[in-house]
């Protein structure tokens, strides 16, 4: 059993980790607005957009991937092993993509490579979500579990919001707009490259966990995670309507402010950093009352919420002209988006045994984002080229239905637990 300094050690290493991944991958978000034209140099914003959100999209496909190499790795060497790996490759992805000359200089081999490197970061995140879920549920103790997990997604908002706040620092006091979009977007690839290097050194020195130290390996583990087609479907089915709203409200909202309500981008920049911080304290306080009154009644609040509440919120939204109106409208949505953040890793990695947590946890969560997450913005940004935007707020609507209803039909898994005593 993991004592509690040594639990807390713990966190902060998987944590850590956990952030620095999470800033590199939205970095790539957060500053696409500026080096869009780098790398696809014509076209309106719009198109720009697509051809980035299409890159955004392609990591996620790889993620599946990321998703099975490194939870199969987890389950079989260890959960610290396939962290320090994760972080590794992440580490790589960066530096490529800071030091990737543009489209002018090598011409359509600049679209290629950042497709490459991006690839590179899609197996790293797929790799990572289910083996830091695993990781941060067994070392929990068994009646907080849903309160240690949440740091899950405290770290993942604490990275979207370091790649906000580097690129506020460098709009309003650094750097002017040219020098953003000539060389400037660069700068946070270096620091989340340079990060990930710190951080995996950090991770070779963390404790595994007793859960891991205890089970058995098994040879095959997708053919041993076949025999539990019930919780695969459950993680989809879950994880649907949550990465779809997640994504719409943090990752694509920066470019709805800018593309559709007509904020400036400094203006939408910092909405978006001052609503992800508000909702940063929400995972912890909302993971600590599952672990009182259990994880279905709170993913049930998302679900009703999302379903309901997509359509007028994001209409409002598009015709909303001032930036406080803006900033509580978008906090709202990610209220509700908070019953699917804060206590859907410990579902997922209470839903399976030890032998193929990382790889149960992982892979299906993997391909419900890479077909339904990463390709949010991409769907948003397609139904507003043909004239029909509020298309996508149906769309969104759809999915949170459909995972509401595999909220209502599945027992609670604080009650069913498979992770055991801790």
């Amino acid at each position: 059993m993991i004592v509690s300094s040594s639990r807390r050690r713990s966190l902060f290493a998987g944590s850590a980790g956990n952030l620095v991944e999470w800033y590199d991958w939205y970095a790539y978000a957060a500053f696409s607005i500026y080096f869009a034209p780098t790398f696809f140099p014509s076209g309106d914003l719009t198109a720009q957009l697509l051809n980035t959100a299409g890159i955004f999209a392609l990591g996620f496909l790889v993620r599946p991937l990321g998703g099975w190499l490194l939870g199969w790795y987890a389950d079989l060497r260890g959960r610290r092993a396939a962290l320090t790996l994760s972080v590794l490759l992440m580490c790589t992805g960066s530096l490529v993509i800071a030091i990737l000359p543009g489209y002018e200089v090598i011409g359509a081999a600049a679209p290629v490579l950042l497709v490459l490197a991006r690839l590179l970061q899609g197996l790293s995140v797929g790799g990572e979500y289910g083996t830091s879920a695993t990781y941060l549920s067994e070392i929990a103790p068994a009646d907080r579990r849903g309160f240690y997990s949440s740091f899950q997604y405290v770290t993942l908002i604490l990275g979207q919001l370091l790649a906000l706040a580097i690129l506020l620092l460098l709009q309003y006091w650094l750097l002017s707009e040219e020098q953003l979009e000539s060389w400037g977007w660069r700068i946070p690839f270096l620091i989340g490259a340079a990060c990930a290097v710190v951080v995996a050194l950090l991770r070779r020195d963390m404790a595994e966990s007793s859960a891991f130290t205890a089970s058995h390996r098994v040879r095959k583990p997708l053919r041993e995670l076949a025999r539990h087609p019930r919780a695969i479907a459950i993680v989809f089915g879950l994880t649907l309507g949550g990465t779809v709203s997640f994504y719409t409200y943090t990752t694509y909202m920066q470019k709805f402010l800018v593309n559709t309500a007509g904020f400036d981008k400094p203006v939408a920049t910092g909405i978006c950093a001052l609503a992800l911080l508000l909702f940063l304290p929400l995972q912890p306080l909302i993971g600590a009352l599952s672990d009182r009154i259990g994880r279905r009644p709170v993913l049930i609040a998302f679900g009703v919420g999302a379903t309901i509440g997509t359509v007028p919120l994001m209409s409002v939204l598009a015709n909303t002209t001032t930036p406080v109106g803006a900033l509580l409208l978008v906090l709202l949505a990610l209220v509700i988006v908070s019953g699917y953040t804060a206590v859907n890793a410990v579902v997922k990695a209470e839903l399976f045994p030890t032998e193929v947590r990382a790889l149960g946890v992982g892979l299906p969560y993997a391909l419900a984002v890479a077909l339904f997450g990463g390709t949010a913005e991409y769907v948003a940004l397609w139904f507003k080229s043909i004239g029909y935007e509020a298309g996508f707020y149906w769309y969104v609507t759809a999915c949170a239905a459909t995972s509401l209803l595999v909220y209502v039909v599945v027992p609670d898994t604080r009650r069913t637990s498979k992770l055991g005593a801790a």
